[in-house]
């Protein structure tokens, strides 16, 4: 017979919250994404917003490499964006998001960046 630990209310039960904490993780696997998702979890402004050319300057990489990572975090409801006038800005839309990047920072990053 199975008892009932103080842990259990801490275990993912709900198939919904599943999918969704799946979908993020399977899309933040990638490094170049995860490092995306990294520096607008750590955005200086209120809103966690970045422009795309702000992202391929801090990432060094080239504009359509960031602009086929943002699609995928994009179309798996992690980032969400706004144009203004001829540029995309992005941001983490989700704030559960934020607090797993949060926590892999305190992990793994000898000094987190806040």
């Amino acid at each position: 017979m199975y008892d009932k630990t103080e842990y259990d209310d801490m275990i993912i039960q709900n198939d919904e919250d599943i999918d969704i904490a799946s979908r993020a993780l399977k899309a933040m696997a990638h490094p170049l994404r995860l490092k995306i998702l990294c520096i607008l979890g750590t955005a200086l402004d209120d809103k966690h917003e970045i422009s795309v050319q702000d992202l391929v300057e801090r990432v060094g990489t080239s504009q359509s490499n960031i602009s086929q990572h943002l699609s995928i975090l994009r179309d798996k409801h992690i980032l969400v964006s706004r144009k203004d006038a001829n540029k995309v800005y992005y941001r983490i839309g989700e704030e559960n998001i934020l607090h797993l990047i949060e926590a892999m920072q305190d992990a793994f990053c000898s000094d987190p960046v806040r």
